[in-house]
């Protein structure tokens, strides 16, 4: 599982030009799916999601996590974090896993990071959508936990 974590003032999600989730302070999450991402994979990136310190403490010191802070997640899923362009210019989606077993993955992601605590939104799988945010920092963080095993 490979995750885009944004770190934001706030962000949007659109279908068709009206919106289906809005977060304030918090973490826009683009996530992917490997075909062989299994329970390990979604504990491991939930756990990460909800406890990493990228928010500023008094010091300035990126020392806080979405916890300390009462941040919002926006989890998005993006079959495109998958892609694969070791040959030639198309990417390959092959490692992709099939929407339907993802789909119910990425929900179970979102219920897992709502179990520390933290409001969770989400974009709509399968979807054509057009996502805004203001990136803070900027700070974006690549999550993969395909390196934790």
């Amino acid at each position: 599982m490979r995750a885009v974590v944004q770190r934001v003032h706030r962000a949007e999600v659109r279908v068709d030009g009206v919106p289906v989730a809005t977060i304030g302070r918090g973490f826009l999450v683009l996530v992917g799916v490997f075909a062989e991402d299994g329970r390990e994979d979604l504990t491991w990136m939930a756990k990460r999601i909800a406890q990493l310190r990228v928010f500023p403490d008094d010091d300035g010191k990126m020392n806080l996590s979405p916890l300390d802070i009462g941040g919002e997640i926006l989890l998005v899923s993006q079959f495109t974090l998958c892609a694969n362009v070791k040959k030639g210019n198309r990417p390959s989606f092959i490692n992709a896993m099939a929407p339907e077993p993802a789909e119910a993955i990425v929900l179970d992601l979102g219920k897992a990071i709502g179990e520390y605590g933290l409001q969770v939104k989400t974009g709509v799988f399968g979807a054509m959508m057009d996502v805004e945010l203001v990136n803070h920092g900027p700070v974006t963080i690549v999550l993969d936990s395909r390196e934790f095993r």
